[in-house]
């Protein structure tokens, strides 16, 4: 992951045991899907005491390109509050939706890029290569947020600001960011962009 895994407590005394379990968990996350940005858990225990417990809550917010996808765990009915009182129990629960959900975003991301769609054309307009990932200038003005997962034949150490790109989008909470990404061969993209949407070339 880009952003180191982050778990809090509230309520609860800090547990290495349990810092070792979510971790294993998020691992398990990251080999489903490699692209993932962050990770933040919170294990909670409310204030209100139940009388079958006080069970605790987990809430999994998963950060991935261009959205960030967040599970919470809160049993409501009594039978659910018994069954998951042990907070093994809930981390176990939470993740195991967190999984569904991000096969779920997996399945649709990569529906979106279709081999045969026509990937459009834009220029890198901003690199930020010490945490892998950068902005493509659009045909439209506008900028793009890609991942370095995104880049085709693992090229994103090869970009350079200017270069010409060609790319297919997926929608996410955030707005659309790139899914495939590939350098081509054209030279001074970044000018015939600018051109065409009726900006200057900058000079050099």
């Amino acid at each position: 992951m880009d952003i180191p895994l982050e778990i809090t407590f509230h309520n609860l005394a800090p547990s290495q045991e349990i810092e070792a379990l979510v971790g294993e968990h998020v691992g398990r996350l990251e080999k489903l899907y490699p692209h993932l940005v962050g990770c933040r858990v919170s294990v909670e225990v409310p204030h209100k005491q139940h009388r079958t417990g006080n069970v605790p809550e987990v809430h999994i917010a998963i950060r991935v390109p261009g959205r960030e996808i967040a599970i919470s765990r809160e049993p409501h009915k009594a039978k659910q509050r018994r069954a998951g009182s042990n907070v093994h129990t809930a981390i176990k629960d939470a993740f195991r939706a967190a999984e569904k959900r991000l096969k779920d975003f997996k399945r649709v991301q990569y529906g979106d890029v279709k081999v045969k769609e026509a990937p459009v054309q834009g220029y890198i307009a901003q690199l930020i290569a010490e945490k892998n990932y950068g902005f493509i200038a659009t045909g439209n003005g506008e900028e793009i947020y890609f991942h370095r997962n995104s880049v085709a034949d693992g090229g994103f150490d090869d970009l350079r600001e200017g270069d010409a790109v060609q790319y297919t989008t997926v929608a996410g909470d955030k707005g659309p960011s790139a899914g495939r990404v590939w350098r081509t061969a054209e030279a001074n993209v970044s000018e015939r962009v600018r051109r065409d949407n009726g900006l200057e070339a900058s000079k050099t």
